[in-house]
C-alpha cells in the first residue's frame, strides 16, 4: 500500500511556514557565504544597492541642474 503522504517527486515536498522560512534562511546564508568567498578571491561584483545609489545621485543632480539654472 502506497503512503499518500509522500509525493512521487521528493523535490516537490511542501513545507510549512516555519520550514520554508528555515530553508530560505539556509539558502540566504549559503549565498552570503559564497559571495564572501568570491570577494576574497578577488571576484568583486558591484552590489545592486550601490548601482541604485549612483543612479539616484545622478538623477537628483540632473534635476537640480535643470531647476536651479
Amino acid at each position: 500500500m502506497a503512503d499518500d503522504r509522500m509525493p512521487d517527486n521528493p523535490d516537490a515536498t511542501a513545507y510549512g511556514r516555519r520550514q520554508a522560512r528555515e530553508a530560505w534562511l539556509v539558502r540566504r546564508r549559503r549565498k552570503i557565504r559564497e559571495e564572501i568567498e568570491r570577494n576574497r578571491r578577488g571576484e568583486y561584483k558591484v552590489p545592486t544597492w550601490v548601482l541604485a545609489l549612483i543612479l539616484v545621485v545622478f538623477v537628483v543632480a540632473w534635476v537640480s541642474l535643470i531647476i536651479f539654472s
